[in-house]
This record gives structure tokens, sequence and C-alpha cells, in this order.
């Protein structure tokens, strides 16, 4: 099986996770130009603005990046011909099924990687002429399922005939070596970036990952089949409390309408939503993306050489 690296036309085999409001063109560009695969979140933006994020990393980059679509987004048919009309190079897609989407896609030799956080809609999936997939465990930010990255990815790496690219709770080389391990043919990486250089989140936003522990992360939305991890704060807490006293989704959403903007651009650390995986108490510093990069990808390195010779090779 080749290398992510080698299916992307990347230096390093890893992807920007799709962050909606974050990753902008401008973000996705610095990414690729460190060496990965960077992604445009197009989120709940319109047709036209996702349009305009990607001439701006055009501007900004000559190397391969991506969108990802949500598509649950009342604007996905716009957004899916946007990016056929771009010729973008790769799409990730998520909460649903772009099977629709793909033979268009396809004829234009746009790459097609789904997020998937169980098998059996990896299997589904799979038989509709996808590149690959990411397995996405429920350690990550934002949006997750059930299943852990320890148990998610070697099930679907055994259930497909494609390669399977990992996600979900990694942050370092240890946890990029466990995902090789794994049979992951490389890793996709959302919460380690939020704090480099380049990421366009508030600095409030930026020192409250920084501050973070291991159980500093909470989910919300369970209850109403919605469930995102975030960091523990007052919005958080009072959603958690509200969905144990049978509140409505009206309700909740109204707690919840405008979260993530004033997280990303206002820097409400206390009414924002803080999106971020259960790998925050791992951020200690801010950096720039090639080098969270190169640590991700050299520590595997290191790590896979040594367990190696742990157990006896030469």
């Amino acid at each position: 099986m080749k290398k992510l690296n080698e299916i992307l036309g990347t230096e390093f085999p890893i992807i920007q996770g799709g962050m909606a409001n974050i990753a902008t063109g401008e973000f996705a560009a610095a990414c690729s130009n460190a060496g990965a695969l960077g992604v445009i979140a197009a989120g709940g933006w319109d047709a036209a603005r996702v349009r305009q994020e990607i001439h701006r990393a055009k501007e900004l980059t000559n190397r391969p990046f991506g969108v990802n679509l949500m598509l649950m987004s009342p604007h996905a048919d716009e957004i899916a011909q946007v990016i056929l009309e771009e010729h973008v190079s790769v799409v990730t897609t998520g909460a649903g099924n772009p099977g629709k989407y793909i033979p268009a896609w396809k004829e234009a030799n746009i790459k097609v990687i789904p997020v998937v956080a169980a098998s059996v809609l990896a299997r589904r999936l799979s038989q509709l002429g996808v590149d690959a997939i990411i397995a996405e465990g429920t350690e990550s930010g934002g949006h997750v399922g059930e299943m852990t990255t320890m148990a998610l990815v070697p099930q679907v790496v055994d259930a497909l005939d494609l390669p399977v690219i990992a996600a979900g709770g990694i942050a370092d080389g240890r946890q990029a070596a466990a995902a090789f391990a794994l049979g992951a043919c490389g890793i996709q990486v959302g919460t380690c970036l939020l704090v480099s250089e380049e990421c366009p989140i508030h600095e409030n936003y930026k020192q409250a990952l920084l501050k973070a522990k291991d159980s500093d992360t909470i989910v919300t939305g369970r209850s109403v089949g919605g469930p995102v991890r975030v960091l523990k704060n007052r919005m958080a807490k009072e959603y958690v409390t509200l969905e144990k006293q049978g509140a409505t989704l009206q309700e909740l959403e109204q707690l919840t309408l405008g979260g993530l903007r004033r997280a990303v651009l206002e820097g409400d650390v206390e009414r924002g939503s803080l999106m971020s995986g259960q790998v925050a108490g791992l951020l200690h510093e801010i950096r720039p993306v090639r080098q969270i990069f190169e640590e991700l990808y050299e520590g595997s390195k290191t790590v896979l050489d040594s367990t190696y010779r742990m157990w006896g090779g030469k």
C-alpha cells in the first residue's frame, strides 16, 4: 500500500483537518506549503465564499490542497459544483454520503476521501469509487462518533482494500507511530494545529488550549444526536446541564448559536465553542506548522525504529 504522501503528492503523509471557520484558504495554503495537504473547511459557508477561499489558496500556494465538504450543509450541491469548476485536487467529506457527487468528481480526477466514524459506513462508501477513507476516532475535536481511534482504525483497515488515514487523538510522533502500526497510510490532524503560528483563531482560544489538561474536554449534543467535543467552559457546562434536564433541540441551539464564531474570532473562552480533541493536554507551545509536521513525521519514525529494536529487530 502506498504512503499517503505518495497518493497526494505531498512531502509528509499528513492531512490538515477541515475545521469550520478556522481552515481558511490562507491557512490551508500555509499547511500545504509546509509539506502536508492543506484543506479548506467549507463548513456553513455558501458556494461564493468557498470559491473565494479556493482562489485565496491558489494565490498563496502551487502545491496540492483540498476542500472539506460537510454534506449536511444546505449549500452542499453548489459547493460540490464549485469544487469541480475550480479543479480542486482533493475533497474530503463528512456528515453524510457523497455518492451523488462522486462520478463527476472522479471524471475530473479529483481524489475523494470521506471521513467515517464506523467501519460499516466505510464499507458502504468504499463501493462508490472513493480513493481512501479517513477513520476518525472519538478523541477528535468537533463532531465525533463513539469508537476510539485505536479500535476503529484497524477494523476499517481490515474491512477495506483501500488506503486508510487515521484521525483523532494524534498530536505527537508516538501517536502518529501508533496510527502507522495500526495499518494507516497516513494521518489527519487538527487540534495540534490550532496552536500553530499560522492558525487564524483568536489568541485567547490558543491560550485556553495551552492551559488545558487531559480531562478538560467534554462532549455536548449527545442527547440530540449531534455530539461535539469541546473544551469545558461555562457554555459547555450549561449545555450538558440542560441536556440532563431534557431540554429541547431549540433550547440547546439557542445556547450555542454563534458559539464557534465567538471562540474563533472574538476570543470568548467562556461563551464560545472551543472545539478541541482530547490531545489538548499535550499542547505546550505555539510553533510554526512546518515544525509540527516535521516532529509528527520524524517522531513517528524514531518511535517505530526504537520499538523494532526493543522487540529484537536488527
